[in-house]
């Protein structure tokens, strides 16, 4: 498959419910819609015009199709905030028990006390507190290549791009116990 970039700029790509998200990077290659794994996750409902993209086949997690966003991007593509907003959160974790990533929670101004959450990029440049705009704000360096093949990788060139996930959760609806995951 040849590597096709939307080189679209830091525009708006979906809504979630009140919520406008705006693409992470200026070079898109794909955009993989899956399944949250927090049960308050809402729908992302993409845009007219949006990059390439697909709704994912189904991970069991019993959330909305379309609760979370890969957006597959160019390796070398800065990451910028998805929303405007303040930091909540951010830091590093473990992946599936077993990666160090990044990850970035978002307080947006389009629906106060819902979190927009960004996690797999390089060189967290942001901190709690901060005030970020939306296609402006610098997040990250890049996308951070993850150490093993993920879902949206089959609808992607080879070999694959890195991703960035982008969720918008609504945390006053809990997680039903044990989807959480735990090491």
């Amino acid at each position: 498959m040849p590597l096709e970039y939307d080189e679209q700029g830091f525009v708006t790509f979906a809504m979630a419910e009140t919520v406008t998200l705006t693409l992470p990077a200026n070079a898109v290659e794909y955009i993989g819609f899956h399944e949250s794994g927090h049960d308050g996750a809402r729908q992302i409902s993409p845009f007219d015009g949006a990059p390439r993209y697909v709704t994912m086949e189904s991970r069991g997690r019993g959330t909305g199709s379309r609760t979370a966003a890969d957006i597959v991007v160019a390796p070398d593509a800065e990451i910028r905030s998805p929303v405007s907003g303040t930091v909540v959160r951010a830091g590093s974790y473990v992946l599936y028990c077993d990666h160090s990533d990044h990850f970035l929670v978002i307080d947006p101004v389009d629906n106060p006390g819902w979190e927009v959450k960004i996690f797999h990029f390089e060189d967290l440049r942001v901190g709690v507190g901060d005030v970020l705009e939306a296609g402006v704000t610098v997040i990250g360096s890049r996308a951070r290549v993850l150490p093993f093949e993920s879902q949206v990788d089959e609808f992607t060139a080879e070999p694959s791009n890195p991703h960035v996930h982008v969720e918008v959760v609504d945390p006053s609806i809990p997680d039903r116990p044990g989807t959480t995951g735990s090491c």
